[in-house]
This record gives C-alpha cells, sequence and structure tokens, in this order.
C-alpha cells in the first residue's frame, strides 16, 4: 500500500472507489423510511469525476490516492487550499480496509497541505471519521438538513434579487474571507457553470448570495452578510424547488434556517457534522458538501 498524488488519470477509479464507501457508510446511517441507497448512476459518476478533476488541476498538492499492491486505488483524500482557508472535499477508504490505516495515511497528506490554515470538513457521522477529525483539533458542530415537499402556499414574494455573474465574485469573495476564513476563489468560477447563482447585492443593502442545483433548485451554497438577507435567499431558493427540497449542512448557529424550513412544512433531520479548526461557526451560512 502506498500514499500518492492523485492524478486525472486516476479520477474513474478514485471515483468508484469513492463510490462504493459511500455507499455503505449512507447504508450503515439510513434511517427506516429512507430508501434504499444506490450507486451513482453514470450521470452522476460524471459529475464526480469532473468536479474532483477541477479539484485536482486547480490545487493538485492537495490530491491524495492510497493504492495497493496490484494498482487498485482503495481511498482518496481531496482537500484544498484557498488563500488563508483549507477544506477536506471528498475523504474516503473501501468498506474492507478502514481501521487499517489507510484513512490515516491518506488524511495526514492531506491535513499536512493545509500548513498553519484554518480548516473545515463536511463529516459523515462514521465513529472513525468523527474520532479521527477531533483528534486533530477540529470542533464537531452537529448539522441538521430539512427534506420534503415545500407548501408553497407560504412562500412569501421576494424581491430585490437577481442573476449572478463573474464580476460579483470579488464581493463574494470578501464575503467568504468575513465568514469561513478564506475565499472560495477558483471554485467560483467552477460554481456558476453548473449551478444557478442569485445574488442580493443592491446599493446600500449588505450582500448574500446562494447557489441553486440546476436540476431540482435545491440551495447548495449560501452565504450572506446579515440573517435578514440570507432569509430573502432561502425563500427564493425554496421557491426554485421541483420535487424534494432539501436544506443541508444546517449547524445549530444557523436558526433562521430552520424556522423557514419548518415554515416550509420540510422534515428537520441530522445531517453529520461540520469540523471546523482555528475559525468560528460561520453564519448566516449553509456549506457546500465539495466546496464548503
Amino acid at each position: 500500500m502506498r500514499i500518492r498524488l492523485m492524478t486525472p488519470d486516476d479520477l474513474p477509479a478514485a471515483q468508484r472507489a469513492s463510490d462504493a464507501a459511500f455507499l455503505e457508510a449512507d447504508r450503515m446511517h439510513r434511517r427506516w423510511d429512507e430508501p434504499e441507497p444506490e450507486p451513482l448512476d453514470e450521470a452522476a459518476a460524471r459529475a464526480w469525476i469532473e468536479g474532483i478533476g477541477h479539484h485536482v488541476a486547480t490545487d493538485p498538492g492537495g490530491c491524495w490516492v492510497a493504492e495497493a499492491d496490484g494498482g487498485e486505488i482503495v481511498g482518496l483524500a481531496v482537500a484544498q487550499n484557498r488563500g488563508g482557508v483549507w477544506y477536506l472535499a471528498v475523504f474516503s477508504v473501501l468498506p474492507g480496509l478502514q481501521g487499517k490505516g489507510v484513512g490515516r495515511g491518506l488524511f495526514d497528506a492531506a491535513l499536512a497541505h493545509a500548513g498553519d490554515r484554518p480548516g473545515l470538513i463536511s463529516s459523515s457521522p462514521h465513529p472513525a471519521a468523527t474520532r479521527r477529525y477531533r483528534l486533530a483539533g477540529f470542533a464537531l458542530h452537529p448539522l441538521m438538513s430539512m427534506t420534503g415537499r415545500v407548501d408553497r402556499s407560504v412562500l412569501p414574494a421576494i424581491d430585490g434579487l437577481r442573476e449572478g455573474r463573474p464580476d460579483d465574485f470579488e464581493w463574494m469573495d470578501a464575503l467568504d474571507v468575513t465568514l469561513r476564513g478564506g475565499p472560495h476563489g477558483a471554485d467560483h468560477p467552477h460554481m456558476l457553470e453548473r449551478r444557478r447563482l442569485i445574488v442580493s447585492s443592491s446599493p446600500g443593502e449588505r450582500p448574500g448570495y446562494v447557489y441553486l442545483d440546476k436540476d431540482e433548485g435545491n440551495p447548495i451554497l449560501l452565504a450572506a452578510a446579515q440573517v435578514e438577507t440570507a432569509e430573502r435567499l432561502l425563500w427564493e431558493a425554496l421557491a426554485h424547488t421541483r420535487q424534494k427540497a432539501v436544506i443541508s449542512h444546517i449547524t445549530a448557529g444557523n436558526p433562521w434556517a430552520i424556522d423557514i424550513g419548518l415554515a416550509a412544512r420540510l422534515d428537520l433531520g441530522r445531517d453529520g457534522y461540520l469540523a471546523l479548526r482555528g475559525i468560528p461557526e460561520p453564519a448566516p451560512y449553509l456549506a457546500s458538501r465539495h466546496h464548503l
């Protein structure tokens, strides 16, 4: 077994290893009323490869794989430095090799890439993951999620918002620094190509933004300078949802998001942890899974 830097050629095999690891984790933590987890379909697998390929191209020094003697990729850790902040985008090890030192080697390599930067991790509830992050000095903030069909009769009329553009990235990065210790940087152009961006940036108003999933309309990442702006952005996002609405990565410091979800008749559930080191809990803020 060896730990080495990931290359673009590794992406298909890394996707298969990641899918196998997360499928097993989803099965372990599935609630009785949730559907049986399934592997990613072909389109989702291509999207994963494209997304992690962005990380490999942007900051290759944070992207690592564990390779078995026969050349099989059995684990990966993808981390990125963005200005003054570090985040872990993906971390997974094949189920049969968990607890055998593979994860430790991958995580240590990815964390070393951070230097002295503060960091963020979207953690599953898996005991081995939470133990590893806590021992590395990360505070574990329980995450909640809200799901269901939006009651459209309660949707308020929202004004003062518009479609986001590349010329918004400068103030968006400044807001990111305030909320999470560093900009999203190269992640903003990447997300804008694949997501819908809605912003609040009227003169004299404290700004904010939200990315929406183009297929289902769900909020993927939300940041705002004040709660009132965040509330307007989240209501607007819910108005764009199609079938099942999902608001994820809600920490205790963002009760405004819970209040909106309850008002929209969504159900509240658990969703792992947001692990933070060197920065306070971001608010008002809903992190994304792969860009934090």
